[in-house]
Parts: C-alpha cells; structure tokens; sequence
C-alpha cells in the first residue's frame, strides 16, 4: 500500500514538474517571440520628442511657432513637487518603488473595477504608460500588454526613476492639441508649470487618462468631478492635509480667458515658413524646435496692422453700405433675447469689431445686443452710410458689425459704430534701408479667408511710383532738379500720353513736375533716355519682374511686386546702396547650434552723388507746390516719396522713406478693377503709411537727410552734359 502511494505520488511530482516545464517553456518561448521585435530602450537616451519651432521677434518676443504636437519640454528640475504629488497619487502611487510592474496596483485596480462592475481605475504604472506612449500601438490586445511589460521592465533598468517621470511629463497627450504638462498648463490656466496651484495640478494630473472626456473646456462637469477626485487622491497619498484638499475642491475651475484671433503678423511668417521648409525640410520646421530670430518688429507691426486696416476701412465706407451680413428672423430665429452668436464667446474688449444684433428699431437709431451687452444706436454712430435714419439701411434681426467705442461693466453697456468687412485689399512693407532687415509686412486684410500675400507675390502696375527710377537715370546723364522741361501735349508715333488732371503747364523746372507727377515730363525724360537703356538700369535696383520695353513704363506699365518697390526705394536714403530684404537674423536648432546667420547683402546701385540728388528731389511731393503728398507734412519731420495711381483707379500706391526706414502701402482689389474716381495714391494709400510713421516717430527726434548742396545745385565737372529735355536730341547712352 505505502509502495503504491508512493509510486502515486513520484507520478505526481513527476506531472506537476513536466506541466510545470512545459508552462515555463512555452512562455520563455511568448516572451523569446514578443521580445524578438522589441524596439531597444537604450535608444531612449538620443529620443527627442516632436518639438515647436519658435520664431521670434527683433527684441526676442515670441511671434509665431510651428508644431505637429504643440510641446514645451522641461527638465525634472522645473517641474514643481505639487505637479510631482498630483501625478503619483493619480496614476501610479509605488511609482519609486516598483521595478516597471506593479502587481500590488494591478490588484487594487482589479478588485476596485470588479466592485464597480466597470473599469474605474487602471493598473499600469508611469513607466507602462511611456513605453505604450513612446513604443506601442494603442491597440487592447494580450500581445501588446505583455511587450508593454517588457519593455517597462527594461526602462527601469535602463533609467532612473527621475528620468521616466520626466519624459513622462514631457510626452502626454493633454487634449486640445497640447503635449506634455508644460503645454498644458500654458493652454489651459496661461501660467508656467512653476506656478500652478494644487487644483490646476490635480486637473492637469488628472487628464492623461482620457484628455478628451475629461477637458475642462468641452466637459467642464466631468472634468471637475475627475479633478476632486485626483484631489481625494492627493490627501489620501498624505501628499496634501484635508483641509487643503476641501480647500481647493472647493474652487471652481478658472480657465484662462480664450483669445479673440489676433494674430500679430500672419503673412510674415508664413513667408518664414515657406522658406524654412524649402531650406531646412518639413520635418525640421514643425518637429525639430528650430529657433527662428526674424527681423520683425513688434510695435511696428502693430502700428502697421491697425494703419492697413484702417485705411482699408474708411476706403470701404466712402463707396457706401453694403447691407448686413444677415437676418436671424429670416432664418427662423425669432426669440432674439436668447441668441449667442458664436464670436461672443471670445472677450470683447475696446477698439474690437464684433457682431451684433438689432433688437429693435427707433425713430432716431436702434438698440443693438452684443453679448450680454447693449448699444444704442445713433445717427452718429451710422453717419458715414449717409442714411438719415438706422430705419433707412437696417432691420430688425439684422446681424451686423460694430466697432466697441467704449465699454461700461456696471450697468452692461457699450458704445459703437457701424462697421462692415471691407472687400478691398491692402499690403505694406517697411524696410530698415541700412540692414535690409523687413520690420513689418502685410499682406491683406484678414489671412485667415485668404493667405495670398499682396506684398509678396502680387505683381501689380506701380503708376507713377515708377517714375522715380527713370528721373535716377536721367540724374545719372547730368539732368539737375531746377532744369526746365515742357509739359505740352506730345505724341510718339501712336502713343500719346496725357497728364491726369487734362491740364499743360508749359515750360516747368523738374521739380514742380515730380512734386505734381506730371506724366508728359516723365514719358519726355524716358524718351530722351531710351527704353532699352533703362530696363537694366531698373535691374540694378533689384526688381526682377517682368518690364515690356516701352514707353508707358514711364507712368508705371509694368507689374511688380510691393517687397521690390521698396527695397528698390531703399535706395535713395542710403547713399545709393540697396541691402537685400531679409526676413531672418539667425536660425539655430534645437541645441543651439547655429544653422544660418545673415549678414546684410549689399549692392552698389548709383552713385552717393545720385542718390542724394533724388531724395532731394523726392522730397518735393510732399513739400512741393500742389505735391501729390503733401498731406506728409503732417509728420512735421523731412520725408521723401511718391504716389501711385494707375489708369482706371485699379491700383493706389505710396512709398515714402526717412533716414532710416522706407515704407510702402498698396490698397487695390484682386481682380484688378476699379478703386473709384479719384481714389488716387495720395487719397487710398498715402493715409496709412503717414499713421505708420506717425506711430513708429512718435517722441523720437527729427532724422535729417545727408545733405551736400554741391550735389543738389549743380552737375559735377566730370559729369556728362546735362540732358537738354525741352529740345530733342539723340537718347544718350546711361551710365552703367
């Protein structure tokens, strides 16, 4: 008996030993087949995770980025211990001491799960959840959990405890696009990461999980619910005392406020974009974190921004009432009480334009509801429509817009104008003439309908701010500002220009014919120049467009781009030198190495002789008798320049320097129609660029040209006879 238990229980041992075998076997064989494809952890230590670009401005604000993943990465160091207490207690409370499993926080979780009869908390610790994040598909499979495992293993063995957080911290996805806990802490309460208090942390720490269910900016009840409970969490983890976990569940989320759209200079980096993907790859520009130091100025571009749209604006408003955008109560809304238009959501500050609702019509105006705001509506406010009463243009259940004049919080008011989204379009340039640098550009009124830049890649007739170079060519072939030249009607086989006002001075000194644009003297001087002479001589001041040799090009037949009207411009004011345009001071990557840097580019033009002579004498439309700029004198300070206007009105130019910035404005529409009679250089555009300077001069002290009066007053001895414009002699052959 005792033999045949005996034998009975060596086959049982023997059983259990090969069954037992037979498991270790097979899953040495499972983790020999999931481990073969494992990617290696080592590789961890050059990882760097897609990363923003920034560009910056001049004085090193932050102007514009670009990112796949919208990340900011900091180092353990910087995250703060209440950020550090938040995560632990949430997700993974033996974080410092499990080995990349933890077994004890898998059957907490199981039993937890099983009571609630739903999955209520999970089990994978921070090192899990990086490796998934860094290595794996998101995929719920067998496979994945046990290469999860393995790989959170190797991690541990591989990196300290301080590290895994760390690049845990840096690579979550935190909904709304934002990655990493830094990017979330700036996204949602606009504070660094040092700075949060013990609910943001517990929000931020709480989101991982599900980003999207639990955002406080589309779930906001979910979210604080999940908050409380990260709190709960804190207190139990003896991270923080009861009082301060009531404390802070206490408080109601407090986002940061949302942004109305307003960017600074969109058409400015999207032209950085363009060129740093050309030069440096996509992958580079919008994962690589490249620092981009551009030559933008801030406060001019701001000044720029609000001198376009401006002028652009009150062009739109002298060609009249368009109508409103809408009508709820044809759309069926009837209860105009209740209605939230979309854009209310942003905040509404002063100098905004807004939508806004008619309530109700008056005899003398209308009451208009702009939020949870209200307007009274005066002749006044709608004097530029013409109309006598709001009755004559409006309706109730219109949806208009209204420029917020002033604003009252007490009592729920606001003061505004009418408005309407003007259809023209506007581009400016300001170039610094010494550097090249480009400091600010525009390229239309609103980049998010339309990313056509105006400045840049529109090519469009100049009018008479052509004329410039070829009155440069004739100073360079002895022709003096006090010389005389007839302004009488002319013809030239079957071309025969005209002046804009139907008028002929008759016998006239260079001066007053530039000051007033006069295009029978400009045609003349080109005439006796020869066309074929001065297109190469143009190229030397860096226009490149295409220019058909004849002499309309006098008064600004060719099409060119507003970027190389004003670098051509630039110039005059520096002795005749041009620097190339630039966008960018420096680009460096990621570690700070220096990838490009930019020195200005510097191409002799004319002579210092030359140039000084024209801006002499590009002074004169702005001082001149009947100059075509002369409202520039408000400026108070030397200024030089010329207006453009093209034949039908389709295009309104003006481009005007100091010494140390030239600026250029174009207002037109795209297709190439009319601006209207008499909207003229001088009327559309010249306004804008005179509020630019007003703005960027504003308490600086007056900038004097260089000035010889040797040069201005008479034709060096070695210079070639002065060109006898009032007779006709042969075209001399220009100075190359």
């Amino acid at each position: 008996m005792k033999m045949q238990l005996k034998r009975y229980l060596g086959s049982l041992v023997f059983v259990f030993l090969l069954c037992l075998s037979i498991a270790l076997g097979s899953t040495a064989g499972v983790l020999f087949v999931y481990n073969s494809d494992l990617p290696q952890v080592s590789s961890l230590e050059d990882y760097r995770p897609s990363l923003i670009t920034e560009v910056f401005g001049d004085d090193g604000q932050i102007i514009g980025s670009f990112a796949l993943e919208r990340r900011i990465v900091v180092t353990w160091d910087q995250i703060p211990q209440v950020v550090k207490d938040a995560i632990i207690s949430v997700e993974d409370q033996n974080f410092y001491e499990h080995w990349g499993i933890d077994f004890y926080g898998i059957a907490r979780a199981g039993l937890k799960n099983l009571m609630a009869g739903r999955v209520v908390e999970g089990g994978s610790t921070l090192t899990q959840q990086l490796s998934k994040n860094l290595f794996l598909t998101p995929e719920r499979s067998f496979r994945r959990k046990i290469q999860e495992a393995m790989l959170s293993i190797q991690i541990e063995r591989y990196y300290t405890k301080p590290q895994i957080f760390t690049l845990y911290c840096n690579l979550h996805f935190m909904g709304h696009g934002q990655y990493g806990f830094a990017a979330a802490a700036e996204y949602y309460f606009n504070k660094d990461l040092k700075d949060l208090n013990i609910e943001e942390a517990a929000l931020l720490a709480a989101l991982p999980r599900s980003p999207i269910n639990y955002s406080p900016i589309t779930h906001p009840e979910r979210a604080i619910t999940r908050r409380n409970y990260a709190i709960d969490r804190m207190v139990a983890e003896k991270k923080i005392t009861v009082a301060e976990g009531e404390e802070a569940k206490s408080h109601p989320i407090q986002l940061a406020p949302k942004k109305r759209p307003d960017e600074l200079a969109p058409y400015f980096v999207e032209e950085l974009r363009r060129y740093l993907e050309r030069t440096y790859g996509t992958f580079a520009v919008h994962e690589g974190g490249l620092k981009v130091y551009s030559t933008l100025n801030v406060n001019m571009q701001k000044a720029a921004n609000a001198a376009v749209r401006q002028a652009m604006r009150e062009y739109d408003k002298r060609h009249g009432w368009r109508g409103a955008e809408r009508n709820l109560p044809n759309e069926g809304l009837t209860d105009l009480y209740a209605v939230e238009l979309p854009d209310w959501k942003l905040p509404i500050r002063t100098n905004d334009i807004v939508p806004g609702v008619i309530l109700d019509l008056t005899p003398t105006g209308a009451t208009v509801k702009i939020a949870n705001y209200q307007a009274q509506l005066t002749p006044q406010d709608i004097a530029w429509t013409r109309a006598k009463s709001a009755s004559d243009i409006l309706n109730r259940g219109d949806v208009a817009l209204f420029m917020i004049r002033s604003m009252s919080s007490a009592d729920r008011k606001v003061e505004v104008t009418l408005e309407q989204k003007p259809k023209v379009q506007g581009g400016l340039v300001a170039i610094e003439p010494k550097t090249g640098e480009i400091k600010a550009m525009i390229g239309g009124y609103d980049f998010d309908e339309s990313k056509f830049n105006r400045a840049t890649q529109a090519l469009r007739q100049t009018g008479s701010s052509f004329k410039p170079f070829v009155y440069a060519a004739a100073v360079d072939n002895g022709l003096r500002p006090d010389d005389l030249i007839v302004d009488a009607p002319v013809s030239f086989g079957n071309y025969s220009p005209g002046n804009y006002d139907g008028k002929y001075e008759g016998t006239i000194p260079i001066r007053r014919a530039f000051a007033q644009s006069r295009n029978i003297p400009a045609v003349k001087t080109l005439a006796k120049l020869g066309v074929l002479n001065l297109i190469p001589y143009v190229r030397r001041f860096g226009i490149t467009s295409r220019i058909e040799p004849v002499l309309p090009i006098a008064l600004g037949a060719a099409d060119v781009t507003l970027v190389e009207m004003v670098s051509a411009y630039s110039t005059f004011p520096n002795d005749g030198v041009r620097v190339e345009p630039q966008l960018i001071r420096r680009v460096t990557d990621y570690d700070g190495n220096v990838l490009e840097e930019n020195l200005p580019k510097l191409h002799d033009v004319i002579p210092a002789q030359t140039a000084r002579i024209m801006v002499d004498l590009m002074q004169e439309p702005v001082r001149g008798v009947g100059g075509t700029a002369a409202k520039a004198q408000e400026l108070k300070r030397p200024v030089a320049g010329k207006t453009g206007t093209t034949n039908d009105f389709t295009d309104a130019w003006f481009i005007g320097y100091t010494p140390s910035l030239v600026a250029g404005v174009w207002i037109g529409f795209d297709e190439k129609v009319t601006l209207g009679d008499k909207e003229t250089g001088g009327k559309a555009a010249l306004p804008a660029w005179i509020e630019l300077m007003q703005q960027v001069y504003k308490d600086k002290p007056v900038e004097q040209f260089e000035t010889n009066p040797v040069l201005t007053t008479a034709a060096p001895e070695t210079a070639p006879a002065a060109i006898d414009v009032v007779s006709s002699q042969p075209a001399p052959q220009i100075k190359k």
